[in-house]
């Protein structure tokens, strides 16, 4: 067969377009694991406290004769009703979000990967039962903890006056803990894709929530510490109480870190990737006009007269005509799309990465094209044009944000020369000075004709494009609004069922001489460092998630590097907001 022709199943051409979707399609369901794994904590901490709440009554049940797996399943089954409740809640209100995003923004959330389709919303019975087991199992891994430990405590301790108020005593700090399963998070992201799937990347990031969740006791002590000049009766008594049951800490401050390290890695993350971007808009449309053959991609295109004529259009000063087509490197995987533009011998128009390589056969390729087929600058690749192989070397990598499926980038004199091809597709226009991107594209459509040219100006392609990314993104704000509200919800159940069962507590201070405001200010003091050791270990924590979104599951999952871009006013206000309003 001729070079580039190759016999493929429908099934595998099928395969491979439902492939360009499915990773940005996996990676919302893993944001969405990590809502609902934010959902288990919440249920853990009211499980938790209402353990705490019921310890007396749980210790007399144990006395009678009750057996310890008996309460136990007890307390499981407890968990797994409000997972159904919330299961039942939650596909409900899901199923009524997604047919408004439907309707607001398109299948693909104005992404523009399925452009001109409007998809209708399906329910299927069987997807909404998985969804509602996944609730229950949320509920009860939630419940779990707090199950065990009530199984495991001695009645005669409990049924001692104050023992209702110790749960989960034994979550003292444990450093050694911290370090192992940080280690082991690093470790699975050197681990493969499977599939096209970055498992080791959502791995690591359960471990670091897990490791965050560790060291909260520690980070509730550094801070009581900072409290520790303040005099202020209720304030010391808030440090001691911190720093004699780190239980609570853990029980309270776990949504909130699940919730803040969710919302710090995605914005650092968005931010990088917004500012990426932008960075690579700015390098790959350096001209001030754009012009394409017609609205259907590459099917349209100028001949050798046309070039012409653009190129004479008074007040152009520069024409740069670009050719595209695809190519097939595998029947593996999906064409590559094959770009022949004016280049420099060294590709400085191009926003490479990594090391490059001096030849004189360079092709310069994309990401995508480096991970799928393994290539490296210095490497031979062969290309079929018109019907031939021909040999090129990989002069370096360039980022590209707009083909998942890969591209490779050939000086176009070299192409012509090969392929016989005059025809282009786009020409990239630079104007003579003084002139007017709107005045040139209308000397432009008197010559052609409005309906055979699709102008643009680099500007309006660039607020288009960045407005795509936005709306694209709008989903990741809401999953982000809805944790660290189930966070902060989190914070208010805990301490009101703690304040329920401290009531004997607050009685023997208002005994000695404590007034309610006292009270007050030493429960939101309690509130304000466990957000606050919540919300600082949310933003280690997320850090790293952040850290392995971009240099992991991104680059697993879409195969795009970008440039790391911290937002830190943006993040610590949104800390100092989420401890103000936890207190």
């Amino acid at each position: 067969m001729p070079a580039g022709v190759q016999l493929l199943a429908p099934e595998t051409a099928r395969a491979q377009a439902a492939g360009l979707s499915r990773s940005y399609r996996v990676n919302l369901t893993m944001l969405a694991v990590i809502a609902l794994v934010t959902g288990g904590f919440l249920v853990f901490s009211t499980q938790a406290l209402s353990v705490v709440r019921r310890r007396t009554e749980f210790a007399f049940l144990r006395a009678i004769g009750l057996a310890r797996g008996e309460l136990m399943r007890w307390l499981l089954a407890e968990g797994a009703i409000v997972g159904v409740v919330g299961g039942l809640a939650g596909v409900a209100l899901g199923y009524g979000l997604a047919a408004a995003a439907l309707k607001l923004l398109g299948g693909d959330l104005g992404a523009g990967y399925f452009a001109g389709i409007s998809p209708r919303l399906a329910f299927e019975p069987a997807v909404a039962a998985v969804f509602l087991v996944l609730g229950v199992l949320a509920g009860m891994a939630g419940a779990w903890l707090p199950a065990r430990e009530a199984a495991e405590v001695s009645p005669a301790l409990a049924l001692k006056a104050g023992g209702d108020a110790t749960g989960l005593a034994g979550a003292r700090r444990h450093p050694g803990r911290v370090l192992v399963t940080a280690v082991l998070a690093a470790a699975v992201c050197f681990a493969p894709a499977w599939q096209g799937i970055p498992l080791g990347g959502y791995v690591a990031v359960a471990l670091l929530l897990a490791a965050g969740v560790f060291v909260l006791p520690q980070l509730a002590a550094n801070l009581s510490a900072l409290l520790a000049p303040l005099r202020a009766v209720p304030i010391a008594l808030a440090r001691a109480r911190l720093a004699a049951v780190p239980g609570h800490v853990v029980v309270a401050g776990a949504g909130v870190l699940a919730s803040a390290a969710l919302a710090v890695a995605m914005a650092i993350m968005v931010a990088s990737f917004r500012d990426s971007v932008d960075d690579w808009l700015a390098r790959i449309l350096p001209a001030e006009l754009y012009v394409r053959g017609a609205r259907a991609g590459s099917s349209g295109y100028f001949d050798a007269a046309a070039q012409a004529r653009i190129a004479g259009t008074p007040g152009v000063a520069r024409a740069d005509f670009i050719r595209h087509d695809t190519v097939r490197l595998s029947a593996d995987h999906p064409p590559v799309v094959l770009i022949a533009r004016s280049l420099s011998p060294d590709g400085r128009e191009l926003p490479l990465v990594g090391r490059q390589v001096k030849t004189n056969t360079p092709v310069w390729i994309s990401e995508a094209v480096a991970d799928l087929f393994g290539y490296a600058p210095g490497d031979t690749l062969r290309l079929p044009l018109a019907g031939a192989p021909h040999d090129f070397v990989v002069a370096g990598v360039w980022r590209d944000y707009a083909r998942q499926s890969g591209a490779i980038m050939i000086p176009i004199e070299r192409y012509r020369a090969l392929s016989g091809d005059p025809l282009a597709n786009d020409a990239a226009l630079n104007l003579a000075d003084g002139e007017t991107a709107s005045a040139v594209a209308a000397r432009l459509r008197e010559r052609f004709g409005a309906q055979t040219l699709e102008l643009a100006q680099a500007g309006e392609i660039r607020a288009v494009s960045l407005r795509i990314f936005d709306r694209t993104f709008a989903v990741t704000y809401l999953l982000e609004a809805v944790a660290v509200v189930i966070g902060l919800f989190g914070v208010a159940a805990s301490f009101a069922a703690l304040a329920a069962a401290r009531r004997r507590e607050f009685g023997m201070l208002r005994h000695i001489g404590l007034t309610r405001r006292q009270v007050g200010l030493m429960l939101a003091t309690e509130g304000a460092l466990t957000a606050g050791a919540g919300a600082l270990g949310g933003l280690a924590v997320g850090g790293a998630i952040s850290l392995v979104l971009i240099e992991v599951v991104n680059r697993q999952s879409f195969h795009w590097s970008m440039d790391i871009r911290i937002p830190f006013a943006s993040l610590a206000i949104f800390c100092l907001t989420l401890v103000l309003l936890a207190a």
